[in-house]
């Protein structure tokens, strides 16, 4: 019996219509960082361990892929042994893209001028459950500039963000926050020692609610006194200057806790200066649970479409002190390819010249039809006009239901009377309507 062929749970193919789709997106991304000056970098899908383990928190850490070592590793060893082996694994497939730039970043630091900047396109892998919007495996589109601390940046990466997003149509609201406010919350309501266990807990604060929340911050080890303090905090509104002065009030025993006010003002002060058009919240609960960040973090969200984040990044100041290059400041935004692509579709926001890779289809009428259809294609080519012809010289309906079930706009039909009078009959598949052009201006036509 034939095997039913499959695809493991959370991936997917792509057909060749869905690529174009993505693509466009890419392309998109590509060109405003490269407007930026950010430059393009590849790492390999897989890391050692020893890069990838303890840069995610616990929860992190248990999404990541193990790799089995080479297949005969095991040979001759029991289920049971190989089980025990310390050696079975040593190789993970890439979390994010984060992390192995900084590893690239610590390597190749003789090569590199500081402050680096790059953009990342690949897919990442993570063992997670799969549901609607979220994948083990999805592609990222990161930019990062690693080498400097100025809040510049981070205002930068913010217009990067309204450009990208206005260029694909998508409404989108930022929401920020900083993991140094956050330690001053901490810090305020008695248990700095838990700063990691309430970002974690808060940073669920929108799938699983204020009650959940209270009741995980409690099995962490905080007394209702504490998560009593931290509501109000959690729910603070107005503006974002508002909030800021309001937090001033609470924190100000926290000295960390007011630098990161202090680094909101500028980076707030920056976006005014530079115009730029995005609507940014500053969100107390955002915490976004990745142990690397220390400063300002971001979160994009869809205004027109229910799907969790499509964007998010943050301030690292010491990922790459891990791999033996300490005090060097980053910061960086991912761009969920997977998830601005289900919201395209969703929005119906992606251009209709996209749902075919080919403008026009010549029709094969036979031998002498196809000779001059094929030196026409040539000189379509040639001009940059996706041009194909039908390569056997089938019965016209045949070849007309080929057209249509590939979405082609354009139909080219030579038959013996167009190759007396040198024309192309051109017909437009959506409304049917015909036209004679001559072989000379062809090019003109479809230009």
């Amino acid at each position: 019996m034939a095997q039913k062929p499959s695809i493991p749970k959370g991936t997917r193919d792509f057909s060749p219509a869905e690529m174009m789709r993505r693509n466009y997106i890419f392309d998109t991304i590509r060109g405003v960082f490269r407007t930026f000056g950010y430059a393009p970098l590849e790492t390999p899908a897989m890391e050692t361990l020893s890069t990838l383990l303890g840069k995610y928190g616990d929860e992190g850490d248990k999404l990541l892929f193990k790799i089995l070592n080479s297949g005969d590793y095991a040979a001759g060893l029991s289920d049971e042994e190989v089980r025990q082996a310390a050696k079975i694994s040593e190789k993970g497939l890439r979390y994010d893209l984060t992390v192995p730039f900084a590893r690239y970043v610590v390597q190749h630091q003789g090569d590199i001028a500081l402050p680096f900047k790059r953009y990342q396109i690949q897919p990442v892998w993570r063992a997670d459950r799969p549901q609607k919007g979220r994948y083990r495996e999805f592609y990222q589109c990161d930019v990062d500039v690693i080498g400097s601390r100025s809040l510049l940046n981070e205002a930068e990466l913010i217009d990067i963000v309204a450009r990208v997003f206005r260029a694909l149509g998508i409404r989108v609201v930022l929401r920020m926050n900083n993991r140094k406010i956050l330690y001053g919350i901490a810090e305020a309501i008695g248990h700095a020692d838990k700063m990691m266990d309430i970002t974690v807990a808060i940073d669920k604060l929108e799938k699983i609610g204020l009650d959940n929340v209270k009741a995980e911050l409690r099995e962490r080890g905080l007394d209702d006194e504490a998560i009593g303090k931290l509501q109000p905090i959690l729910e603070l509104s107005g503006s974002n200057d508002e909030k800021l002065n309001r937090l001033t009030d609470v924190i100000g025993c926290s000295e960390t806790g007011l630098k990161g006010v202090a680094e909101m003002r500028t980076i707030f002060d920056y976006v005014s200066r530079m115009e730029i058009d995005l609507p940014i919240e500053l969100d107390l609960s955002l915490a976004r649970g990745l142990n690397y960040y220390t400063g300002a973090i971001f979160e994009v969200k869809a205004l027109d479409y229910a799907i969790g984040s499509i964007c998010g990044g943050g301030r690292y100041d010491d990922l790459t002190g891990i791999f033996g290059m300490p005090n060097t400041s980053g910061v960086g935004i991912s761009f969920g390819a997977d998830r601005i692509y289900d919201v395209m579709c969703g929005l119906n926001l992606f251009p209709e010249e996209l749902n075919c890779s080919t403008q026009v289809l010549f029709v094969n009428l036979g031998p002498e039809e196809e000779s001059a259809s094929i030196r026409l294609i040539a000189s379509l080519r040639d001009a940059g006009i996706a041009t194909e012809i039908y390569p056997e010289a089938a019965k016209m309906k045949k070849q007309m239901e080929y057209a249509n079930r590939r979405g082609v706009p354009c139909v080219a039909i030579i038959g013996s009377d167009e190759l007396a009078r040198r024309t192309v009959t051109l017909k437009e598949m959506r409304t049917g309507e015909q036209r004679e052009v001559a072989f000379e201006e062809l090019i003109e036509y479809f230009r």
